[in-house]
């Protein structure tokens, strides 16, 4: 069972050397490819690789929630092509990891509105989802097709609906409603790639989340790398609104 988790700005979450929960926006895979004069497809092909590469350095570390950035509701607006090479390749990857996920004790998530989706995808992504209900190793959500504006909206839709005539809300009341309400806010993100935003990405659970950007391309993003972004976090002072003196009497 998952567990339910509050808001940084409610209460000061537990912190460790390792993150708990790491975010990762997975960007480069098309410049990957152009760099190599490949279609772009392949750029998200070897991403896939670097998936695997990156559960199991988490899993390593004993990172228990890692979060992954596969398909944003802007993302529609690429070629059509691509985006339905991306479908393929989101079916494919269902198809052929969710088995070794298993074997491995991870428990797979989907988050964002899927809805979108086709029935094939949906089924697969339901079916993943029960398969791997009870495993504790890791926790991988995939966030695919959506956006963090998305996400708070879609909470408040439905707080709504469960209390109807409610003229206020606060956030312990809305935070239970958001779509990753079972894992604790992110620890560490990571955005590969050389770009430095957040696209949209969880904008309410970053709120106190350390923010590492790297121009490695998510293709060439692999273990060490992980390690040392991980590095670079244990080396930042996480404070949520406290002083440095606060700190050491703790």
């Amino acid at each position: 069972m998952l567990r339910k988790f509050f808001s940084s700005t409610a209460e000061v979450p537990e912190t460790s050397a390792i993150p708990r929960h790491i975010a990762i926006i997975m960007d480069g895979n098309g410049r990957w490819a152009k760099k190599r004069m490949l279609p772009r497809v392949a750029g998200h092909q070897q991403g896939v690789e670097r998936v695997r590469d990156v559960i199991r350095t988490c899993m390593e570390q004993g990172v228990q929630y890692l979060t992954l950035f596969a398909f944003s509701s802007e993302n529609w607006r690429r070629p059509k092509e691509e985006v339905s090479k991306l479908m393929e390749l989101f079916v494919m990857a269902l198809e052929r990891e969710v088995d070794k996920l298993h074997s491995n004790d991870i428990r797979l998530k989907v988050v964002g509105d899927l809805s979108q989706f086709s029935d094939q995808l949906q089924q697969l992504i339901r079916e993943g989802e029960e398969k791997t209900a009870d495993n504790e190793k890791l926790v991988l959500t995939i966030a695919a097709n959506y956006g963090g504006r998305w996400d708070i909206l879609n909470a408040m839709n439905h707080w709504l609906a469960d209390h109807p005539g409610a003229k206020e809300i606060d956030e312990a009341a809305l935070t239970p409603y958001l779509s990753m309400a079972y894992a604790p806010e992110p620890d560490l993100f990571i955005r590969t790639g050389g770009e430095q935003r957040i696209s949209n990405y969880l904008i309410w659970q970053l709120a106190y989340t350390e923010l590492y950007f790297t121009d490695i391309l998510w293709p060439d993003f692999g273990a060490k790398p992980l390690e040392q972004a991980i590095a670079w976090y244990q080396k930042r002072e996480r404070r949520f609104g406290r002083t440095s003196e606060q700190l050491l009497q703790h």
